[in-house]
């Protein structure tokens, strides 16, 4: 109804505006703390979450005892839920949002749930109501046949799901890691040190467990569970593969420091947890009588510092790509996840450098009086600066990567190396042939040093 006619019936209803991002990060938030029970946790938007407890309700005492905590810590961050366990997501959902009274078993708790249980199209709804069938257990009576001939096969594949005869696989929120160790406390654990020492064992066993896999470490994460039901995750990356806890628990520290939020016990952590989602194989390694090993790993190893406070995305190397287009052959990717380090091409000795240090990005336009077709500049004006050409060097042509493009439209170059009147040299080069095109631009798009 309008706001007016709601406040004018209730003039104490409280009103707040509608924030789907807000309400959205928030369901995170709570999928996020009920890892606790499984880490099979999938979001059922906008206002759902299902939980996969196969084989975890034990760890809280039972099924029952998993679903009175849990209400027990929703309801002390103020809020009310509909909670429901059934065979599959499906059938916990529709009984969670559709049960009115409680049943003798779940296969009568399903049957005695409406037709809106299936969520189908308002039509088709109306349509099932229309015809007499106004619960999941007149549907379950008829033949599948004529239910899909008449409400269409969407009708049966719902039915069929929220029976438990058909698949209802469930999407959680995030995949299972292939090591996880956790901590439980009889008593909530309230200071932070102590819970950086139980992380530290954590880690301790977890490459106990990467070991016998004969794996190390490239990212970390480290949930804190507290004890009112709400959790914090924080995640770093290492440089390279590592079954050492020192240093993962020097990036966490680094990584807590940098926090804008920083992490609060509250009434204190009931639970943490460890998990490695990625993992890469660390074999035995041998230092090198030169040190390069030694160098290596210290730069890698300032690498995952910068990243851990700065962001993955703020520390870049730069990596050769295989192509010869001139702008595309390297590649800045974060040095966090960066491949291998492959060879830089490297000229002969005494030859000069083939490609200048610095590039323009873009190339810039000039003003070039050279020989047509093909000559070499002679002269050209760049930033209201007229440079004439004293040597050059070239041309190196440079054509499309033919084979990369469906419309086969690029325009060959012909680099050429020049030197200035004052000794200056630069990297020029023509986009296109006159044969490919009538009038040919100019760029430069380098200089030597």
């Amino acid at each position: 109804m309008p706001l007016a006619d709601a406040r004018a019936q209730a003039p104490e209803l409280i009103v707040a505006p509608d924030d789907p991002v807000a309400d959205a990060a928030w369901l995170d938030r709570l999928a996020l703390g009920c890892t606790r029970y499984t880490p099979l946790v999938a979001i059922d938007a906008p206002d759902g979450l299902a939980l996969d407890i196969t084989g975890a309700a034990h760890l809280c005492g039972g099924e029952a005892a998993l679903a009175a905590d849990l209400e027990a810590r929703i309801a002390g961050l103020g809020m009310t839920l509909r909670l429901a366990l059934a065979g599959t997501p499906d059938a916990a959902r529709a009984l969670a949002r559709h049960q009115a009274l409680p049943a003798p078993d779940e296969a009568a708790a399903i049957r005695r749930l409406p037709v809106a249980a299936l969520e189908l199209e308002p039509e088709a709804t109306t349509a099932l109501v229309r015809a007499g069938l106004k619960t999941i257990g007149d549907l379950a009576s008829r033949p599948m046949a004529n239910l899909a001939a008449r409400f269409g096969a969407g009708a049966a594949t719902a039915l069929r799901r929220i029976l438990g005869d058909a698949p209802s696989p469930l999407d959680p929120r995030r995949s299972l890691p292939p090591v996880i160790a956790e901590r439980r406390f009889a008593e909530p654990v309230a200071s932070t040190p102590h819970a950086m020492r139980v992380l530290g064992e954590l880690m301790d066993e977890a490459a106990a467990a990467m070991a016998e896999r004969g794996k190390g470490a490239r990212h970390v994460c480290a949930t804190f569970f507290r004890s009112d039901g709400l959790a914090r995750t924080i995640e770093v990356e290492t440089g390279r593969p590592t079954r050492d806890a020192a240093p993962v628990l020097r990036l966490f520290a680094e990584r807590i420091e940098t926090l804008r939020d920083p992490i609060d016990p509250g009434f204190g952590f009931d639970m943490i947890r460890l998990a490695v989602p990625r993992l890469e194989a660390l074999g035995a390694t041998q230092l090198k009588l030169e040190g390069g090993a030694v160098r290596q790993a210290a730069t890698d190893e300032l690498a995952e510092r910068l990243t851990v406070r700065l962001g993955r995305e703020r520390v870049a190397r730069l990596r050769p790509a295989d192509t010869h287009i001139p702008e595309q052959a390297q590649l800045a990717l974060p040095a966090i996840d960066a491949p291998a380090p492959a060879p830089w091409p490297e000229p002969l000795p005494g030859e000069p450098p083939l490609r200048p240090f610095y590039l323009l990005d873009p190339p810039q336009p000039i003003e070039v009086i050279a020989e047509v077709p093909d000559g070499p500049p002679h002269r050209f004006r760049w930033r209201r600066a007229t440079h004439d050409i004293r040597r050059y060097e070239g041309p190196e042509r440079i054509a499309s990567e033919w084979w990369r493009r469906s419309d086969n439209a690029g325009l060959t170059r012909d680099y050429y190396r020049v030197e200035d009147a004052r000794g200056r040299r630069y990297w020029l080069f023509r986009h296109g042939l006159y044969d490919e095109k009538p009038d040919p631009r100019w760029y430069i798009h380098g200089l030597f040093a």
